[in-house]
């Protein structure tokens, strides 16, 4: 991509990014019009290939861009660096919430993304979801306290099954249309109260290690 793009302000940066995801998480990349994304940016159709090139190149961008806004929200929230997963979960659950606040479509582009099938991007983003996938996994499990689990429990099995109930829900809430933040916020508190229930060691199993 072109370097000047960043040399725009802030918020016309993110207006741009913004229509981007709205319009690829509403079109397959195929379908997907430059001309519409560069109408509800506000800017021609020759400026945004003049900063991204081509369809690929925003698209690969906007994808990156996810990434790293995730990385740097989870980072601000404070994810990494305690022990205790599910309190980890409710930070990582501000994090997200707060960028779904700034970017309201980034969530239904990834979803979107994930499973687009045009030889064009698809291989470059599968290739991007399995070193994310690997990465979060291994960062997320790596300062876990084991003490605060069921005894026996796969980590690695449950944190998937988490993340695959995750995805669903959001699917599901992008497939009903517009996404209430303050609804999922609220579901999503609830769920992890209940993962806690479900996975995190009992006040009886700690008692029977004593005795």
């Amino acid at each position: 991509m072109n370097e000047k793009f960043f040399a725009l302000p802030e918020e016309k940066q993110r207006t741009i990014l913004n229509a981007g995801y709205r319009v690829f998480s509403q079109n397959s990349y195929k379908k997907s019009p430059m001309k519409e994304i560069s109408d509800e940016a506000g800017i021609s159709k020759s400026l945004l290939f003049h900063y991204f090139y081509n369809k690929k190149g925003l698209y690969l961008f906007l994808w990156d861009t996810c990434a790293k806004v995730t990385l740097e929200f989870l980072q601000k929230y404070g994810c990494y660096e305690i022990t205790d997963l599910f309190e980890a979960m409710l930070r990582g659950l501000k994090a997200k919430m707060h960028i779904m606040r700034k970017y309201p479509y980034m969530g239904a582009f990834v979803l979107k993304a994930y499973y687009e099938k045009d030889p064009e991007v698809s291989g470059a983003i599968q290739e991007s979801i399995r070193t994310h996938f690997s990465y979060k996994a291994s960062t997320s499990l790596l300062n876990m306290d084991p003490e605060q689990f069921a005894p026996g429990l796969d980590l690695e099995m449950m944190y998937r099954q988490m993340y695959w109930a995750s995805e669903g829900y959001i699917w599901e809430k992008m497939c009903q249309g517009e996404v209430d933040v303050d609804q999922m916020e609220e579901d999503f508190e609830q769920i992890i109260v209940f993962w806690k229930k479900i996975f995190g060691r009992k006040p009886e199993e700690e008692r029977g290690e004593e005795i």
